[in-house]
């Protein structure tokens, strides 16, 4: 689950998840733990500049900008 997580990742943990209560916290102490923030979607995501979505799902700064 944590192998992939890079800098700018979204975690995404679905309210209903059989097992997501339990899990969350082992999960959330082992980012922090290695050096990882975090922090509320509206934080992460760039606005107000022209931005585009690169083939990994990451949105990126426009080179033009």
């Amino acid at each position: 689950m944590t192998g992939k997580v890079t800098n700018g990742s979204i975690v995404l943990f679905h309210n209903a998840g059989e097992h997501t209560p339990e899990a969350l916290p082992a999960i959330l102490d082992y980012l922090l733990g290695e050096g990882y923030e975090i922090v509320p979607i509206s934080k992460l995501l760039l606005t107000g500049e022209e931005t585009y979505i690169d083939h990994t799902g990451r949105q990126c700064r426009s080179a033009e900008t």
